[in-house]
């Protein structure tokens, strides 16, 4: 019987590897989890080994795995090659990595200021983000704070919410928080220490999400970015001292060309300016 290896599931599976895991390669990708899982299943059927397996909650690659990641990357190189030999090659996506925080207003901004450009999304931490710029994995990032480089752009809001029945207790505020290190929640802590409330941080979570579940929960009150937004089974609060914004940067990749960092910045300063409650960049 005749096998081949081709070159889609060959690209979802060095995704997992430079990723980090199988719906991270999925984002990457613009595919689903699970059409990535069965690319690998089909790499595996067709060399009659196992690629990857089970490591705790995650996973990871068997030593055919790693032979195969090697070559999987020589074959790709010498595909997209071949490609641009015969000027085929379809100009490379641009991707875009961002923070939880506002991207649901933000990225359709940064989509629109790349016009007959393919554009790609990362959503992650901005630890994984800078890293991923690092390595070249990622063009532009979308990122709180301006070190590294970054050029500002505006400031997010900030605002305290909570479910609709929480009360301030007694004792020290009860805070739900980003794992460190995050902006958010340090921000949030100096906050309350500023004007003399003692905080503790209750609950702890990865992502936006948990954050939000928590305090729906009524597990305390968390500080998030809040441009014109409403979180559903979440409330404002103004009964706590207000927050300073955080400033908001673009931070390109190096060689980057100089207009697609411009784009971007531009984009977004446009729209941060139409904020309330924003500080000019």
């Amino acid at each position: 019987m005749s096998r081949f290896l081709d070159i889609g599931p060959l690209r979802s599976f060095v995704a997992v590897a430079d990723c980090g895991g199988f719906q991270r390669a999925a984002t990457s990708l613009h595919l689903t989890q699970g059409a990535v899982s069965q690319h690998v299943r089909r790499l595996e059927s067709t060399l009659g080994r196992a690629l990857v397996e089970r490591d705790g909650r995650g996973s990871r690659f068997t030593a055919a795995g790693e032979t195969l990641l090697g070559q999987a990357r020589r074959i790709l190189a010498a595909h997209d090659e071949t490609l641009r030999v015969f000027d085929v090659s379809e100009e490379p996506a641009l991707t875009i990595g961002a923070t939880e925080h506002a991207a649901a207003l933000l990225l359709p901004a940064l989509a629109g200021a790349f016009p007959g450009r393919r554009v790609r999304f990362r959503i992650d931490r901005g630890a994984q983000l800078r890293a991923a710029l690092a390595e070249g994995r990622i063009d532009l990032a979308l990122l709180i704070g301006t070190d590294s480089g970054g050029n500002a752009v505006g400031s997010l809001p900030l605002t305290w919410y909570s479910a609709p029945q929480w009360r301030p207790p007694a004792g020290p505020v009860p805070l739900v928080a980003f794992d460190a290190p995050c902006a958010l929640r340090s921000r949030a802590l100096e906050t309350l220490a500023e004007h003399g409330l003692p905080a503790e941080v209750g609950c702890e979570a990865a992502h936006l999400a948990g954050v939000q579940a928590a305090v729906r929960a009524g597990l305390g009150v968390a500080l998030m970015a809040g441009l014109e937004q409403e979180f559903d089974g979440l409330v404002a609060r103004d009964d706590l001292p207000a927050a300073r914004p955080l400033v908001l940067s673009v931070q390109p990749r190096g060689g980057l060309p100089a207009e697609s960092a411009g784009n971007a910045v531009r984009a977004l300063r446009e729209l941060l300016a139409r904020v309330p409650g924003r500080v000019p960049a």
